[in-house]
């Protein structure tokens, strides 16, 4: 099968499990790649992760081109930008998009730089021009204060990398059928610069707010650090995980895995529920894409209203413990 012009969306895996941002890649995927009357292929680089191929296909793939090896067990700089520019140099596709996760800001600029490639980093908003077909790659900029559209219209391919959370995966079709393309692509052990001597799990506690589907999320308002507890124990009875603005983080009341925003992360949980947080751009970019957004602010005017679904004006030290309350009585009756 040839895939020369094609979209491509890089589907991350780790420890044989894909990570969710690739399938979320896939739904604007399909609908450039029909924009644009070309293949949506999957690329899945790992070891022992043909089931994850299968399901990129049931997620909306046309086709996917799969590469297994010892080397790809855990992400490494050397072996994984290998492996993915010569499938680029080989297929030549028009159009490579990656997960702005750890990792793939890492390879997105690597791959990029090989190919002498243009690369939009951590996009929020894709989309195909109708005069031209170049890729609309749409991100934050000038500290959050502004979007800028950036195009990419002399070098191929157009590189974007696309923040966790910005897309919703489509609902998966197991029914759907699609070509697996397996290439045989294996790098010199001694060209690879960096080796797994030991994992060592994080010490603070999982933060996966990317994956959370309720988030109760604190902002200056909250006044001191010691107030974020009353949020802790709001989101544990509602099965949710709790979140800070940057201002909050920035104070130091919360470590920045827990940031949400331009310089955080990117989230879509069926709920997010802001307690004090003005609703500054960078703020919003980073939980717009939220089904349902409750806002608590004592300002009338605070921008975080005009996104909300649910605005509730008043003191957060005060609708915060009722709102517990009201939960607490709802599950014991």
């Amino acid at each position: 099968m040839q895939t020369k012009n094609d979209l491509w969306v890089y589907i991350e895996t780790e420890e044989g499990s894909a990570k969710s941002v690739g399938f979320e890649l896939l739904a604007p995927g399909r609908i450039l790649a029909n924009k644009l009357g070309v293949r949506l292929v999957a690329i899945v680089l790992g070891k022992n992760v043909e089931s994850v191929a299968k399901d990129a296909i049931a997620y909306g793939a046309d086709a996917v081109i799969l590469v297994q090896g010892d080397e790809y067990d855990y992400y490494n700089s050397d072996a994984f930008a290998f492996a993915l520019h010569s499938l680029v140099i080989k297929y030549q596709p028009d159009i490579l998009l990656i997960g702005a996760t750890k990792n793939g800001r890492d390879l997105g600029p690597r791959v990029a730089c090989k190919l002498s490639t243009g690369l939009t980093a951590d996009c929020t908003g894709l989309d195909i021009d109708d005069e031209s077909l170049n890729l609309l790659s749409t991100r934050p900029a000038f500290g959050g204060n502004l979007m800028a559209t950036i195009v990419c219209p002399d070098k191929r391919p157009q590189m974007s990398t696309v923040r966790p959370g910005t897309f919703k995966k489509s609902a998966p079709d197991p029914s759907r059928s699609g070509e697996i393309i397996r290439e045989n692509i294996h790098i010199d052990p001694e060209k690879i610069r960096v080796s797994l001597i030991q994992r060592v799990k994080e010490v603070t506690e999982h933060i996966n707010l990317e994956e959370a589907d309720i988030i109760v999320s604190g902002g200056r308002g909250m006044k001191k650090p010691e107030n974020f507890a009353m949020l802790r124990e709001l989101a544990d009875l509602l099965g949710g995980s709790v979140a800070a603005s940057r201002a909050a983080v920035d104070a130091g009341w919360l470590p920045a895995a827990y940031q949400v925003g331009q310089t955080g992360k990117t989230v879509a949980p069926k709920l997010y529920i802001a307690c004090g947080i003005s609703g500054a751009l960078q703020h919003i970019v980073g939980m717009s894409a939220s089904d349902t957004v409750v806002a608590i602010n004592n300002d009338p005017d605070a921008p975080i209203f005009k996104i909300a679904d649910y605005a509730v004006v008043g003191d957060v030290m005060e609708v915060i413990p009722a709102m517990i309350k009201a939960v607490r009585e709802k599950k014991n009756s």
